[in-house]
């Protein structure tokens, strides 16, 4: 119901945190998957690693710096080159470089984070969807986070980000419905990677938010890639349009 034999994933921000994770989970289940982000060592460490393990799918290193349209345009072009045709695209990569209120974010830090944050999903999939299309299938996740349902004071503009990538998930699963292919987002929680440290990396703070997860604990970045596993697969073939909350029951 899971496997992934013979499915080929392109998966931005994979070098690391939850990105990694999916990677390792999708080519667990059979899937070539594509590693990719901006510096191209982490990135071959990680293939590296895939491929050092005794498991189906193998991983290829295609780094990619996801803020220009240009570069996404080299990214599905080198992976067609790599592996042949796209079965699934997730766009996890993102940026946050501003911690506080948005009344002191700067300007170019704003641009920056709708930019990487929702534009350069919009671009990827543009860029991956025709193919798809044409084939008649194709899955593909956008990682969002529970922030996107929730006001912040120190994260505003990052959860503006993706509350917009959830509405990007749905627009584009009612278009590309018809063409039987699956678009879907996950909403993770505070998840213990090195994107998210500023807010777990002291004791109390992280303490203090396990004790509203109905778990008791923050996630961990292999909490993230069973789901989406099962969203690329056969067993999530009825879901689209949707966001799937992976929180620990936070937002319950």
């Amino acid at each position: 119901m899971f496997d992934l034999t013979g499915k080929n994933a392109l998966i931005t921000g994979s070098s690391k945190g939850i990105g990694k994770a999916i990677a390792i989970g999708m080519a667990q289940q059979g899937a070539n998957v594509v590693i990719s982000s901006r510096k191209e060592d982490v990135c071959q460490a990680v293939t590296d690693e895939i491929n050092a393990m005794d498991i189906k799918g193998k991983a290829v290193c295609l780094p990619c710096n996801i803020s220009e349209k240009p570069n996404l345009e080299k990214l599905v072009a080198d992976t067609h080159e790599a592996l042949g045709q796209i079965d699934i695209l997730v766009c996890n990569a993102a940026v946050n470089p501003h911690y506080g209120p948005m009344s002191e974010i700067p300007d170019w830090a704003f641009e920056k984070v709708l930019q990487c944050n929702i534009t350069s999903n919009h671009w990827l999939c543009q860029l991956v969807l025709p193919e798809m299309v044409e084939r008649k299938g194709g899955s593909i996740i956008i990682v969002s986070s529970v922030g996107g349902y929730r006001g912040s004071t120190a994260l505003g503009t990052y959860t503006i980000s993706k509350a917009a990538d959830l509405q990007l998930v749905r627009c584009l699963a009612h278009e590309n419905g018809p063409h039987n292919i699956n678009v879907n987002g996950i909403a993770p929680g505070l998840i213990k990677t090195d994107f998210a440290r500023a807010l777990w990396e002291d004791p109390k703070r992280a303490a203090a938010v396990e004790k509203t997860y109905p778990l008791r604990r923050l996630g961990e970045p292999e909490d993230i890639a069973g789901t989406a596993v099962l969203l690329a697969s056969k067993g999530g073939s009825y879901i689209t349009g949707q966001t799937l909350v992976v929180d620990g029951g936070g937002l319950a």
